[in-house]
C-alpha cells in the first residue's frame, strides 16, 4: 500500500513515535531512534528506515522495544521490518561496497587494551556532581563521533574519570559492533613515541592511534612541556577529529588552565564538551560503598557503617573504597563482625574524627572573619564591595554545611537577610567551586580551622 505523500502525517505513525519516546525515554530515543523513517505501511508489514551504521544496534538493543510498541499501535498481528541503504558514514561503521559485500571485519582491540569489567555505566554512581560527565560519556559511547567530540573530563585525582574512560570502552566493545577502540595515558603516549622515534618506527606508532575510531587519554595533562609530543598529538587530534572519530580526554585542570600546553591544542579541547566532576555528596558516597559492599559480597553487621566511613572520607572516591577495604581487611584479620565499633577504630587511625560538638554559625563567622581580616560586623554589614561580600557568601556556604541551621536561621544571623539571598550565595560559591580549584582549598581550610577549634575545646 503506498504511502501518502508526506507519512510523517499518519496519526499512528505519530503515536507509535510517542510511544516509542516513553518507551526508552528522552535521551535514547533522541539519540537513536528520533531518525527512523517509515518507508513502508500495508496494514500488516510495517517497515522503518534507519542509517545503514547503526541498522543492527538499533535492532539488537530497541528492536524489541520497536515491535512492542508497533503491536500495541497498530495490532497484534504487524510485522516489523528495519532495513537501511548501503552507507559508510559514521566511525566503526560496516562499509559496503556497490556490490553489497561487507569490508573484512576490522581487528578488536590488543589484548593489553582490554577493560576493566568492574568499570561500566551499571557500576558508575550517578551523582549531582557527576551527572552532566557520565550523560556525556553515555551518549558518546552510542553514537562516537557524533554526539561530543572532543569530550574533555576534568575532575581531581580520585573521582572517576578512569572509570568513564573505560566504561566508554565496554560499552562500545559489548554494542559497537567492529568499532577499535583506543585507550592510552598520555605518559604512555609519550613512551611510546619517544620508542618509536629511537627505532625509526613512527608509521607503526601513527597508525595504532589514527586507525582508531575512538581514542580515550586518561591524564593529558602530562603532555605539558613535552614539545615533541605535543605536537604528535596536534597532529594525531586533526586526523581523528577531521574524519568524524571520537575523541575523550581527562585531566585534572581545565584547558584553559593547562598553560604548559600550546593555546591551540587548549582551544581544540575546549571546542566540545568540558564536564566537570565534583567531589560527591554524603547521600553519593554512601550509594558508592554500598554498591562496592555489594560487589565485593561485604556481609555488614550495622548498616550505618557505610555512613560513618562516608563522614570520613568525603573527597576523593579512590579513597572511600579504600577505606571500606580496610575495614574488610581488619575484619578478615580480627574475625569481628563489621560494625560501628570496628569501623570507628579503623577510621580513627586513617582519617581522625570531627570535633565532637558542631560549629555554630557564630563560630563560622568568627573565623571567616578572622580569615579575611575583617570584623564580624563588617562580615553581616549591608556592604557589597568585592572585600567583603565574597567572604560572606563563603561563610553563608559553611555555615549551611557544617552548622545544621535553617536557611532562615543563617539569613538572621547574617544581618537579616531573607533564605533566598542565603540560596543566591551558596549558588556563587557553587559556581566559583566548579571554576577555580583555589575555592576549593579555601573552603577546606576554613573547614579545617573550624574542625581543630571544636577538637581543641573537646579535649
Amino acid at each position: 500500500m503506498p504511502l501518502p505523500a508526506q507519512p510523517e502525517s499518519l496519526p499512528a505513525w505519530r503515536t507509535l513515535k510517542a510511544e516509542l519516546r516513553q518507551t526508552v525515554g528522552e535521551s535514547q530515543y533522541e539519540i537513536w531512534l528520533a531518525g527512523l523513517e517509515l518507508r513502508v505501511w500495508d496494514g500488516q508489514r510495517l517497515v522503518l528506515g534507519t542509517p545503514a551504521a547503526t541498522r543492527s544496534w538499533v535492532a539488537d538493543r530497541f528492536g524489541r522495544a520497536i515491535e512492542r510498541c508497533a503491536r500495541h499501535v497498530l495490532g497484534e498481528s504487524v510485522d516489523v521490518v528495519l532495513e537501511s541503504e548501503p552507507s559508510a558514514a559514521g566511525p566503526g561503521a560496516a562499509a559496503r561496497s556497490a556490490g553489497g559485500t561487507p569490508d573484512p571485519p576490522r581487528p578488536q582491540a590488543a589484548p593489553s587494551e582490554r577493560f576493566n569489567p568492574r568499570y561500566s555505566f551499571d557500576q558508575f554512581i550517578i551523582g549531582h556532581g557527576n551527572r552532566l560527565a557520565h550523560a556525556a560519556a553515555l551518549a558518546v559511547a552510542e553514537l562516537p563521533g557524533q554526539a561530543y567530540n572532543p569530550l574533555f573530563l576534568h575532575a581531581p585525582p580520585g573521582l572517576g574519570k578512569t572509570h568513564l574512560l573505560h566504561a566508554i570502552g565496554n560499552y562500545i566493545h559489548a554494542y559497537g559492533a567492529d568499532a577499535r577502540v583506543r585507550y592510552t595515558t598520555a605518559e604512555d603516549f609519550t613512551n611510546h613515541f619517544m620508542s618509536a622515534l629511537s627505532t625509526r618506527s613512527l608509521d607503526p606508532f601513527k597508525r595504532a592511534y589514527r586507525d582508531a575510531d575512538v581514542l580515550l587519554i586518561d591524564d593529558i595533562q602530562f603532555l605539558a612541556n613535552k614539545a615533541r609530543t605535543e605536537e604528535e598529538f596536534f597532529h594525531t587530534f586533526n586526523a581523528l577529529y577531521e574524519r568524524g572519530r571520537q575523541l575523550v580526554l581527562t585531566c585534572d585542570q581545565l584547558p584553559r588552565a593547562l598553560t604548559g600546553i600550546a593555546a591551540r591544542l587548549r582551544e581544540r579541547f575546549e571546542a566540545g564538551l568540558v564536564a566537570d566532576m565534583s567531589p560527591p555528596d554524603h547521600a553519593t558516597r554512601v550509594a558508592i560503598l554500598r554498591k562496592r559492599a555489594v560487589l565485593d559480597g561485604v556481609q555488614l553487621s550495622e548498616p550505618a557503617v557505610l555512613d560513618l566511613i562516608a563522614s570520613r572520607v568525603t573527597n576523593n572516591i579512590r579513597a572511600l573504597e579504600g577505606a571500606l577495604i580496610r575495614v574488610v581487611a581488619y575484619h578478615s584479620l580480627t574475625q569481628r563482625p563489621i560494625d560501628l565499633e570496628l569501623a570507628r577504630e579503623v577510621m580513627d587511625s586513617m582519617y581522625p574524627r570531627r570535633g565532637s560538638a558542631q560549629p555554630t554559625v557564630q563560630d563560622v563567622q568568627r573565623t571567616v572573619a578572622e580569615r579575611f581580616a575583617l570584623s564580624t560586623d563588617e562580615l553581616i554589614s549591608p556592604v557589597r564591595s568585592a572585600r567583603i561580600a565574597w567572604p560572606r557568601q563563603l561563610a553563608i556556604h559553611l555555615a549551611r554545611e557544617l552548622t545544621g541551621a535553617s536557611l532562615q536561621a543563617i539569613g538572621d544571623a547574617f544581618g537579616g537577610r531573607n533564605h533566598a539571598t542565603v540560596l543566591h550565595a551558596c549558588k556563587r560559591v557553587a559556581e566559583r567551586l566548579a571554576e577555580d580549584e583555589n575555592v576549593a582549598h579555601e573552603l577546606d581550610s576554613l573547614a579545617q580551622r573550624l574542625d581543630h577549634q571544636h577538637a581543641d575545646r573537646g579535649r
